[in-house]
């Protein structure tokens, strides 16, 4: 089954676990630097709206933004090549920019695979492992209406207890 393309202003719920129901995260400093990750590559093209991460697993409730794109070009890097690397992630609201039609657009789904695979990165540099951290392709659901949304909150904020007594009706 193929996933559905993540579309600017929309809500989805995002989950994925450890390839084989593994751990992902072993100690805070593994959760820690998840959240690190999800700053640095999703926040400048979603909303998080809520979020829990368990040992072998995750859940997030994210809005792709609307109408931004990249702050700096690759023509930006001949400037200054730390800054440039640093902060090429950030994004402005288009509607603010002089010239709107020169500024790349982000692709949603990019920005998980490059969260997904700099967390991957981090964890087996820590733990001397190789291999497939996550399961893939990430999961991803469009949340097309608000009970489903309202439904997806409570989910996520319940997760850490019993999941068994939690209904989604997709």
């Amino acid at each position: 089954m193929q996933n559905e393309p993540l579309l600017n202003g929309h809500f989805y719920h995002i989950y994925n676990r450890g390839n084989g129901g593994s751990n992902l995260f072993g100690e805070a400093n593994d959760y820690e630097h998840f959240l690190s990750l999800l700053d640095k590559y999703i926040l400048p093209i979603g909303e998080l709206y809520a979020w829990v991460l368990m040992p072998n697993h995750f859940h997030l409730l994210v809005r792709v933004k609307e109408n931004v794109g990249y702050k700096y070009s690759k023509a930006d890097r001949t400037i200054n090549v730390v800054r440039f690397e640093e902060h090429k992630w950030e994004t402005v609201d288009l509607s603010a920019c002089e010239a709107p039609e020169n500024v790349k657009v982000p692709k949603p789904h990019l920005h998980f695979s490059h969260l997904f695979n700099a967390y991957t990165s981090y964890y087996h540099q820590r733990n001397g492992t190789h291999g497939n951290l996550f399961e893939r392709p990430f999961n991803r659901k469009q949340i097309d209406h608000e009970k489903y949304l309202k439904q997806v909150i409570i989910y996520i904020h319940n997760n850490p207890g019993s999941p068994s007594q939690i209904t989604l009706n997709f």
